[in-house]
Parts: structure tokens; sequence; C-alpha cells
């Protein structure tokens, strides 16, 4: 028996990029990824900062699929979850989509 999995439409060869005012960095203090902006900082997870460093404003989301596929290898969620966080990244207007 297998399991389909309905994932949000998406169009994958959007290009994400940081919005004028959002900085993602490492914070030695937190000792982890955030992104920084005016109002304050989010702290990331170890997922959201593997798919963070991978905005680069070049990388489709697409091309960022299969880059964290190549570093955790054929993980059927690993599409769903980078979907999943580009459309909260997108809706907390953290990232445009180009």
């Amino acid at each position: 028996m297998s399991l389909s999995v309905n994932l949000p439409e998406l169009d994958l060869s959007l290009v994400p990029t940081w919005r004028h005012g959002y900085r993602f960095q490492f914070e030695p203090a937190q000792d982890a990824y955030v992104l920084l902006y005016p109002e304050g900082m989010i702290k990331l997870n170890d997922s959201a900062s593997i798919i963070g460093q991978n905005i680069d404003g070049q990388a489709s989301i697409a091309d960022i699929i299969d880059k964290v596929q190549a570093l955790f290898g054929e993980v059927p969620e690993i599409k769903q979850d980078i979907i999943e966080y580009m459309l909260v990244a997108q809706r907390e207007h953290w990232i445009n989509l180009l």
C-alpha cells in the first residue's frame, strides 16, 4: 500500500531571495542560524537552517531540493518540508519568490 502525499502547489523553478531588511546568518551567541529583521530575530531549527543556507538568490526551489537530498539521500519528506518552508517564509514575508 503506498501513501500519496498532497504537496501544495508551488512552482519549483522560482528562486527564493531574502527580503530587504532580513538577514540570514550564524549567531554564535545562539549557537544557531538565525533570521534577523528590524523587529527582532528568529532562531531557526536545524532543518530550517539547512534550507536557509541554500537560499542564495541563484538557486531555484528545485535546486535547493536537489542539494538537500544530496546531503540526506532520497528521503521522501524532504521535498514536502522544503515546499512548506518556502510557503511559510513567503507568507511571513521573509523571502521573495522570483
